[in-house]
């Protein structure tokens, strides 16, 4: 172990967020801590839907692999990217307080879920959650949506902003013509085009553009793809990017939107005995191990990974982890569901008992036919690329 410990962490701003705090607690025990900014193959593949990246672990394995190679003495990563199999020599050292764990629906509007027109376009990169919405609201359209955090709200806003430009170029445009076809020139006449457009707008093109944020200003500048009405996200990543209060949120109901495993914790893995000793006295959370320990061990249990909707969530309550699982086919038309109230001094073996009750209800059948349905997708992509590649 050097005595600068070196943190290997993506390099998006979320990333370089939660690297930060774990930096600081250590920090706070005495201990300098560098960043080591690593490029991921969830990084390399931008576009690429996650559960279409292969195996759980497209964000881990290569920090994981800078500490397993000792050009790194840990690495942080957000919980729910974590894989549930067995890390080798690879330790999940240290787990912070976790933030909120749920779901937000972001609208320009702050319109709910359930106020949302029919047909209305919701974007989304994540399996689990566009089965919940399929579930919720069959009439929805569920576009994919990819990037960080504030590219994804960039997206979201990119067209309505734009189009407000438009018109309001047009509204000057149609001011100055309107002007100058009464013979102005006197000076006066640009105020009185000022003072139409302000009657229309309230403010002119540069006092509107002055205005925006300068997330707003950046959406401008987007290439819009695709026109989203609303996007779903999590709210830890909303408030850990300092977003949250930037854009309308609407909290989506734990009961049909059960988050992720681990979702709004983050994880710091190492193989050093004294590494995992500093970063376990620094930073772990007893009570957020252990909903997470639920979470994860359901997951695992189930056999899900990325590849199958599951929804997740634990909660300790007094002597009790109250639990809450979702298991969905694709299209959000078939379920199997379930909340059970778990022992804490047990909690992990109860997990186990509680996932294979919900596989033999059926929640097996539904992840295996996720599953294939995830090969033939892989397949057709497969035959697809090879068919580029004779041309």
């Amino acid at each position: 172990m050097t005595d600068t410990l070196r943190l290997a962490t993506r390099g998006s701003d979320l990333a370089l967020r939660q690297a930060g705090t774990v930096r600081d607690a250590l920090s706070s025990r005495r201990r300098d801590v560098e960043l080591r900014r690593v490029e991921t193959r969830g990084d390399q593949i931008p576009d690429e839907m996650i559960h279409r990246l292969g195996k759980t672990g497209a964000f881990v394995r290569s920090l994981d692999e800078e500490v397993l190679d000792g050009d790194a003495d840990l690495a942080v990563h957000s919980l729910k990217d974590v894989p549930t199999e067995e890390m080798g020599e690879m330790v999940i050292a240290g787990i912070p307080e976790r933030a909120p764990s749920g779901d937000v629906l972001v609208h320009p509007d702050g319109l709910g879920m359930e106020d949302l027109p029919s047909g209305a376009v919701v974007g989304t990169g994540s399996l689990r959650r566009t089965a919940q919405i399929k579930a919720a609201r069959p009439d929805l359209v569920v576009e994919p949506l990819r990037g960080n955090v504030d590219t994804r709200i960039e997206k979201l806003l990119a067209p309505r902003l734009q189009a407000d430009h438009e018109r309001r170029l047009i509204a000057s445009g149609e001011a100055s013509a309107a002007t100058a076809e009464e013979g102005g020139g006197d000076g006066g006449d640009d105020a009185d085009a000022e003072d139409e457009i302000d009657e229309e707008f309230d403010q002119t093109v540069e006092e509107w553009f002055d205005s925006l944020s300068d997330l707003e200003r950046s959406a401008m500048e987007r290439k819009v793809e695709t026109e989203y009405d609303a996007i779903v996200l999590a709210e830890a990543g909303l408030r850990r990017s300092e977003l949250f209060y930037d854009v309308p949120t609407t909290r989506l109901p734990r009961e049909e939107f059960v988050p992720a495993a681990g979702q709004g914790a983050i994880a710091v893995t190492a193989t050093d005995p004294d590494v995992i000793d500093d970063v376990r006295s620094a930073v772990d959370h007893p009570r957020t191990r252990v909903a997470v320990t639920v979470e994860r061990t359901v997951l695992g249990e189930l056999n899900g990974g990325c590849v199958a909707p599951i929804g997740v969530s634990a909660l300790v309550q007094g002597e009790h982890v109250h639990t809450r699982v979702r298991v969905l086919s694709t299209d959000g038309t078939e379920e199997v569901a379930d909340t059970r109230d778990l022992p804490i001094r047990s909690h992990a073996k109860a997990a186990e008992e509680f996932a294979a009750d919900l596989a033999d209800r059926g929640a097996a059948d539904l992840i295996e036919t996720a599953r294939e349905e995830a090969e033939a997708d892989e397949a057709a992509r497969e035959g697809t690329r090879q068919e580029a590649d004779d041309e």
